[in-house]
């Protein structure tokens, strides 16, 4: 009885809840400007690099119909190589934009 009770409850405050929070969110919107952090901007361009090259790799194997691995074992831990590679190549992309754009 006490169980059904809450759920009844619980099913009625939670969406009003809900609802206040969403109002409370809007309306602090509204009162300061959002910007994004050099950091977030940071991580957003590496995982879309990475996203890019890791389309451009699958693209490459399967016009050549290279076969690759599935998972790969490194330090214990299985890795799939194509993503991994994509990352790898991302995170060390701005080294090389380094040294071919010396200022």
């Amino acid at each position: 009885m006490f169980t059904v009770l809450a759920v009844i409850i619980l099913s009625l405050v939670l969406p009003v809840s809900l609802w206040l929070r969403v109002c409370w969110f809007r309306q602090q919107s509204e009162k300061m400007e959002v910007r994004a952090s050099p950091l977030s901007l940071a991580v957003q361009e590496l995982l879309a690099n990475a996203g890019g090259i890791y389309l451009s790799l699958v693209m490459l194997i399967s016009f050549l119909k290279i076969d690759i691995p599935e998972k790969t074992v490194i330090f214990g831990v299985g890795i799939d190589p194509l993503p991994c590679t994509a990352i790898i190549l991302a995170i060390i992309q701005p080294l090389f934009l380094r040294l071919f754009y010396k200022k």
